[in-house]
């Protein structure tokens, strides 16, 4: 008996079949059976479902004589299973990686209950990925399983048959079937959560739900739509015959007359002229199932209305009004927006006329994200070493807290913007500044940078058009001519900058002041940042900052990251943090995995933490100045390089261990290879060649040598002489950690160490 059966109905999806049943056959969790029905389709499922059973024994084909629908062929799937669970997926969606290990984790620690309902993500042509919306209701704290008395949020999820996995012997025993039409699971979904004596939820991300831009059947335009009232008769049969469920009716009227709103409204699902019988049969629904007395929301009371009174004629007077509206607003929108610009054009023209202000400096990093990187470590050194210099920061206002007390905030495109670009002296910056700033005579443009490049960046990009991506090198070149200087933290920087960036700036190789802070940070800063993240006493904080694909559009999700600190043990916990030119969070925070891409300084998790895992990022270049363990997760070298290329084979000079899996990588902390002598030797020979600068007086080198014009700086500390930051893993070297015992059989890190 298998552990779980997959359930996958097959009709005219040819183009999408092979990556669906991959995505189940390659699961991390082989204990399962593939059921695949071919809903007698007309095109090659048959043969594509014949060729992965005769290679796969897991596969069971299913060939219906005649084609039935989707929930007639999931019900024939259902009478072929023999799996303790029943997982039900489209042919054209996937599971993502190390989905079915998920689940069946946390089927067992919740004690095997009924249902477990775990999330999904709408994936686009695009490959953008974008996850449910109502994915806080599926928290995993407080007791579990439960009853759906105690999560009635549960319902607000999309009401689907897919993401969610059902004890078979829970299905046999009520008797739970699939209707015919369209919209069936509708009466599946809500009697088998209202009936379940045990419910547990997964806050993972298990399906992707492909957006296909056409062929789905709710984006069809046909009168199988109307198939939308059958399906709620049964559901309100099912509360008739089951009078303990009574209580539910009330939710259930909602949901309903909610979900015939969205049928009516919208455009691309019922046919030209039958809107008014569908909103005729929807009042009918309304009178014959309304629970009297149950208040309203006030947010739903407009779908209500419509439906209550099938308003057909207002809705559609209403619906010309808006459109109307909306389309006087985007002309209004489009003269104001034209006419504020060429004023604030005319604006930044008269200020540039206007003389420049020596005692003014403006800031900005990441094109307006906020304060930090070596920018944010300026400004702090320009308002202690030259405080007659005012200081001025640009940042988008959700960037704003970010910004400490000091400096003057200004939001980008403003007139005090434009006014703080034509007048002030030092403009700083760790990428560039608008297009149409024009550099003044006297004005000082210091180019930070943001990191030692591993990866190929500015000429040399000429030659990668997956990274590239239509960069226009004219202008790159245009905007390196208003450098007046280009901040380095060693050689390699400096000599792959003035190649790649050629102009007549002055190269500054004095460090990068954004680490300063991991030679000046004492104990109890560690200490306070740490509790400030909630990183419990004695726990080995791992940093996982990944770094961006630019052969990908979407973000890249390599790791399970619940699955290494389940393998580690409870002395470990996870920090994860996206790259910023996502700008979305990399995983959800649950348990010992927390994600802190939305932290306003990368140096404090650093400090925070007592390990980095990374893959290509420019960070473990600043991470080896704190002398800490560095593991490389290399699983897409090949790739990376191919599209990107790189200055160095990092597995050739790696600033500690180097994984080239997930298994490799729990390897390394298992055994404790990630903080062993070979890692140690590794780590100094990197820090010898990249962080010869960063003794933590970095930025006060910068600002004597371009605003106080000093010419004697501070001497640059050896390595051997600098004070390391101690870190909480520090009295771990006298612990054993415990972990959980891994396969016995040779480790494939061996050659990596």
């Amino acid at each position: 008996m298998p552990r779980f059966s997959v359930i996958v109905p097959a009709y005219q999806v040819q183009a999408y079949l092979h990556e669906c049943l991959e995505s189940v056959l390659s699961q991390s969790c082989p204990d399962l059976e593939l059921i695949v029905v071919d809903d007698c389709s007309p095109d090659a499922c048959g043969a594509i479902i014949d060729e992965f059973a005769a290679r796969d024994t897991r596969v069971r084909p299913v060939h219906l004589p005649e084609n039935v629908g989707l929930g007639r062929a999931r019900n024939a799937g259902v009478a072929h299973a023999s799996g303790d669970y029943l997982l039900f997926l489209d042919s054209d969606d996937t599971l993502t990686p190390d989905a079915l290990r998920s689940i069946a984790d946390r089927l067992k620690e919740t004690g095997e209950p009924d249902v477990l309902v775990f999330d999904y993500a709408r994936t686009y042509w695009t490959g953008e990925a974008i996850r449910n919306q109502a994915a806080l209701q599926l928290t995993e704290q407080g007791p579990a399983p439960f009853r759906l008395e105690d999560r009635p949020g549960l319902l607000r999820l999309l009401m689907v048959a897919w993401n969610k996995a059902y004890r078979r012997e829970f299905v046999e025993r009520e008797g739970f079937a699939f209707p015919p039409g369209v919209y069936e699971d509708t009466p599946w979904t809500y009697p088998v959560l209202m009936t379940a004596e045990s419910i547990a939820t997964l806050d993972r991300v298990c399906v992707h739900y492909r957006q296909r831009r056409q062929g789905s059947i709710l984006r069809t335009t046909s009168e199988r739509h109307f198939d939308v009232f059958e399906q709620y008769e049964r559901v309100f049969a099912f509360l008739d015959e089951r009078p303990g469920l009574a209580h539910w009716r009330p939710v259930l009227f909602r949901r309903m007359v909610h979900h015939l709103a969205i049928v009516y409204s919208r455009r691309d699902r019922l046919p030209r002229g039958s809107r008014a019988d569908f909103l005729r049969r929807a009042r009918g629904h309304y009178r014959r199932y309304r629970t009297p007395g149950v208040p309203v929301p006030l947010r739903c009371r407009i779908h209500h209305v419509l439906i209550r009174f099938g308003l057909h004629r207002t809705y559609r007077t209403l619906q010309l009004a808006s459109a109307l509206h909306r389309a006087a607003a985007r002309t209004t929108g489009t003269l104001l927006r034209g006419l504020r610009s060429a004023t604030l054009r005319t604006h930044y023209r008269v200020q540039r006329c206007l003389p420049l202000r020596a005692d003014r400096a403006v800031f900005a990093a990441y094109d307006g994200r906020g304060h930090g990187c070596n920018p944010g470590a300026l400004e702090a050194a320009f308002r202690e070493l030259a405080p007659h210099i005012r200081t001025a920061w640009i940042a988008r206002r959700e960037h704003h807290h970010t910004i400490p007390p000091g400096p003057r905030r200004l939001v980008p495109g403003t007139a005090a913007y434009w006014t703080a670009l034509a007048r002030s002296r030092y403009l700083v910056s760790n990428t560039g500044f608008d297009d149409r700033l024009a550099k003044r005579r006297g004005q000082v443009l210091i180019q930070t940078g943001h990191g030692t490049p591993l990866g190929h960046l500015g000429l040399d990009l000429q030659e990668r058009p997956a990274a590239a991506r239509g960069r226009d090198f004219t202008r790159l070149l245009k905007d390196v001519d208003r450098w007046d200087y280009v901040l380095s933290a060693n050689r390699h920087t400096t000599l792959t900058n003035e190649r790649v960036h050629p102009g007549r700036y002055t190269t500054l190789e004095y460090g990068y002041p954004r680490n300063d802070v991991f030679r000046t940070a004492t104990p109890a800063d560690v200490a306070r940042l740490r509790a400030s993240l909630g990183i419990p006493r004695g726990s080995v904080a791992i940093l996982y900052a990944p770094t961006h694909r630019d052969y990908r559009r979407s973000q890249r999700h390599p790791l399970d990251l619940q699955r290494i600190v389940r393998r580690l043990g409870p002395r470990f916990i996870v920090l994860a943090r996206a790259h910023h030119a996502y700008d979305a969070p990399l995983t959800s925070t649950c348990g010992r995995v927390v994600d802190v891409s939305g932290h306003p300084s990368v140096e404090s998790l650093c400090l925070a933490s007592d390990a980095l895992v990374t893959d290509y990022s420019s960070l473990m270049f600043d991470y080896a100045n704190l002398d800490r363990p560095i593991v490389v997760h290399a699983d897409d070298w090949e790739a990376y390089d191919a599209a990107r290329g790189t200055y160095f084979d990092l597995r050739d000079f790696p600033p500690g261990a180097v994984a080239r899996g997930e298994d490799e990588l729990i390897d390394i902390f298992a055994t404790g290879h990630w903080r062993g002598s070979r890692s140690a030797q590794l780590r100094a020979a990197f820090r010898e060649r990249f962080c010869t600068w960063d003794d933590g007086r970095a930025a006060e080198r910068v600002v004597r040598r371009v605003v106080l014009g000093e010419s004697e700086l501070p001497p640059v500390v050896p390595l051997g002489e600098r004070r390391p930051v101690p870190s909480a893993a520090a009295a771990l070297t006298r612990e054993p950690l415990t972990t959980v015992p891994l396969p016995a059989g040779p480790r494939a890190v061996s050659d990596s160490l």
